[in-house]
């Protein structure tokens, strides 16, 4: 057995869990604005949801600096190293009958090739759209001073609750192969905790 590798700096880490402790109260707040279920009561929720996303938007701000600043952007940029159809046939199959991991993770090549492409969807599309979306919601009665009276507060409202959706399952998706996919259970989580990877 090999020495444990660091793989996440303790920056990553804290900024993932801090990212993980912003997102679920917007999810929340933001299903209960959209009339889901009550808990908070619509002012409230709208203030709340207000808040943590202005802290959401800071983090990121700060995060995206931080990815270009120490070149880790990199990690989230599909290559042709890494075999993609590999990474398919382990989730469809060989990780049902016990086959072996084709990536291995290290600290310069942390996510395999789907990875890859799910953050890069992730920082690319769903994010930039619930930024855009959210604000544009958040500020629409400003629409006429900066040209936008055709949008539609419906549509923006929709495409918001769509990147939401998204995010949730995202979400949902990460916890489940973070929780299941490893060695052994929880073992990602511990890693993205300790921020050291096992080797075998």
């Amino acid at each position: 057995m090999m020495p444990n590798e660091m793989i996440y700096t303790r920056f990553e880490r804290i900024w993932h869990w801090v990212l993980a402790i912003l997102i679920l109260p917007l999810l929340l707040t933001g299903f209960e604005i959209h009339g889901d279920y009550t808990m908070l009561g619509f002012e409230q929720a709208v203030d709340t949801h207000i808040i943590f996303a202005w802290a959401l938007m800071g983090l990121l701000v700060f995060v995206i600096f931080w990815h270009m600043t120490t070149g880790e952007w990199k990690q989230y940029i599909p290559s042709s190293k890494n075999n993609l159809m590999a990474m398919l046939r382990y989730y469809a199959v060989d990780i049902f009958l016990g086959g072996g991991h084709p990536f291995h993770m290290t600290r310069k090549s942390k996510l395999n090739p789907l990875q890859r492409l799910a953050y890069l969807s992730l920082h690319v599309v769903i994010t930039p759209v619930t930024w855009a979306s959210g604000l544009l919601y958040l500020f629409y009665t400003s629409w006429g001073d900066w040209g936008l009276e055709g949008l539609s507060l419906t549509v923006v409202a929709m495409v918001h609750m769509a990147a939401a959706f998204a995010m949730l399952a995202f979400l949902i998706v990460h916890l489940y192969l973070a929780i299941t996919t490893s060695e052994k259970p929880f073992g990602y989580v511990k890693a993205m905790i300790s921020g050291y990877e096992k080797k075998e």
